[in-house]
């Protein structure tokens, strides 16, 4: 298990922990090929199940280590590009072999600033294989010294088998497929909620170049599903991506980051009137008639604006700021199913 070194004496896995895993793996085999779907509640549950503050899935892309999924402490950082080079990750990757930190204030190969800044004292990373290549990590956070021990390390390792069995079926052979797969939404075909989490820190680190994000809340999803049945409901989602894409421009970033909820960032749009004005072509778009089967099918979405730097100048700020507008417009909607927010 490489240099893993618990402070507390190894345990087997308990019988109550490994049912949950076993069960999630159901839970799993429903999400089919969406590997960004899969990585994001594997995130989830490794956290549950160990004493973690926070879990996160790195996938190696050239010489940097990126966020492709994180939860708790680790959920804002989504999206980040962390070098390879000085990290336990880093280390990971290179040993192809679990490892631990028990202290970050004494472990030589973590970056200890970054681990004070988060405010991290221990962890556990485990490799993820794809073939005979190791591409990424799954690691577990937590704030106390020795934290983790050997029953978690197994939570992991199967966490980890959990994650390679998706990219084996999601990406045979080719790395540049994993990493599609890795970072776009598998019924939209857009980007995921990681790659728009990526492409917003790019944003916020060129300060000098404003931007606006939108937030869209697809409207009537539920009645669509119970009264025409979920076929009908994903045909809905993917054409309203597709109509959200039709009506931006190419160097917009429109992807899917929930379930019925979408994101958009528009790149040298700094000024509200324009970044509202292109709100409402967006709406206009996705309220013209749809047809699925034959079947008339409402379409709708409820749409918040978010400017930079005005709104914000750190990430949640500005995407809170972006939530508040997209419930304004939901609350205050009165004629028509599509309306995006005018406030500020």
């Amino acid at each position: 298990m490489g240099d893993y070194v618990p402070d507390k004496p190894s345990q087997p896995l308990d019988g109550a922990r490994l049912l949950e895993v076993i069960r999630f793996q159901g839970e799993i085999a429903k999400l089919g090929l969406d590997l960004g779907a899969v990585m994001a509640r594997v995130a989830e549950r490794t956290q549950q199940l160990t004493p973690a503050i926070g879990a996160v899935v790195e996938l190696l892309e050239g010489d940097d280590l990126v966020y492709r999924a994180a939860t708790g402490v680790a959920e804002s950082h989504l999206g980040m590009r962390l070098q390879r080079a000085g990290s336990l990750s880093g280390h990971c990757i290179r040993d192809g072999a679990a490892l631990s930190c028990v202290d970050s204030e004494s472990d030589p190969r973590v970056n200890r600033e970054a681990c004070r800044q988060i405010g991290l004292r221990s962890m556990i990373v485990v490799p993820l294989r794809h073939y005979e290549s190791v591409v990424g990590v799954l690691k577990v956070l937590s704030d106390r010294p020795g934290a983790f021990d050997q029953a978690d390390l197994g939570i992991l390792e199967l966490m980890s088998e959990v994650i390679a069995a998706a990219m084996f079926h999601a990406a045979r052979y080719e790395a540049n497929e994993l990493l599609f797969r890795a970072t776009h939404d598998a019924l939209t075909g857009l980007p995921n909620r990681s790659l728009f989490y990526e492409r917003l820190h790019q944003r916020l680190a060129d300060a000098a170049q404003p931007f606006s994000v939108l937030n869209l809340d697809m409207d009537g999803l539920k009645p669509i599903n119970d009264r025409l049945g979920h076929r009908f409901g994903d045909a809905a989602i993917k054409e309203l991506g597709a109509r959200i894409k039709r009506a931006c421009r190419e160097t917009d970033t429109v992807a899917r980051v929930g379930g019925d909820e979408f994101g958009v960032i528009l790149p040298g749009v700094g000024n509200r009137d324009t970044a509202l004005n292109q709100a409402q072509r967006v709406a206009a778009q996705i309220a013209e008639p749809f047809e699925f089967e034959w079947k008339p099918v409402a379409l709708g979405a409820s749409i918040g604006v978010a400017i930079y730097p005005e709104d914000g100048q750190e990430l949640d700020h500005l995407l809170d700021k972006a939530d508040q507008s997209m419930y304004r417009a939901k609350r205050e909607r009165s004629t028509g199913p599509s309306r995006s927010d005018a406030s500020s």
